[in-house]
């Protein structure tokens, strides 16, 4: 049996607000593929099984926070190279440094405009050409793309 290949670039959106979760998969779906995780453990066990081409973090959850769970990842081989971005509503004057000097791969501060979400993630995983419709991929827990939005509804 063969795996269905998925064209569109898979980003895992971690965050324990909910809303913020919604935010950014709304933002996002129409391009990528999402999953989210509300925590650091279960983004943990989801970085390992799916392999996120792109992992969005905020810094501040309960539990493990988005600063452990980038250590965690950074010292496993099998997933040291995903690129990290932090995201934070509690930006002070220094996180944009400490956090790429820990290894994120970038920083985002909330709240955030639609457009500079889509364009770091753009710089990141790219955007694919054609969205993949097999039943296989509608079911690998990535969620579709819906490609119906013109270029110009994206801003």
């Amino acid at each position: 049996m063969s795996k269905a290949k998925i064209s569109a670039p898979r980003v895992l959106i971690v965050d324990d607000n909910v809303d913020n979760r919604e935010y950014a998969r709304e933002v996002l779906c129409t391009r990528w593929r999402c999953q989210e995780a509300s925590d650091g453990c279960s983004a943990l066990e989801a970085i390992r099984a799916c392999r996120p081409d792109l992992v969005l973090l905020d810094l501040s959850m309960p539990g493990l926070s988005g600063w452990e769970v980038l250590e965690r990842l950074k010292a496993d081989e099998a997933t040291r190279e995903i690129p990290v971005v932090a995201c934070t509503a509690h930006a002070m004057a220094g996180d944009r440094e400490r956090a790429l000097s820990a290894g994120f791969a970038d920083y985002l501060a909330k709240p955030y405009r639609p457009a500079d979400l889509r364009s770091l993630v753009e710089r990141f995983v790219g955007v694919p050409e054609a969205p993949t419709t097999t039943p296989e991929a509608e079911d690998d827990g990535w969620g579709g793309a819906d490609w119906s939005l013109a270029e110009d509804d994206w801003e």
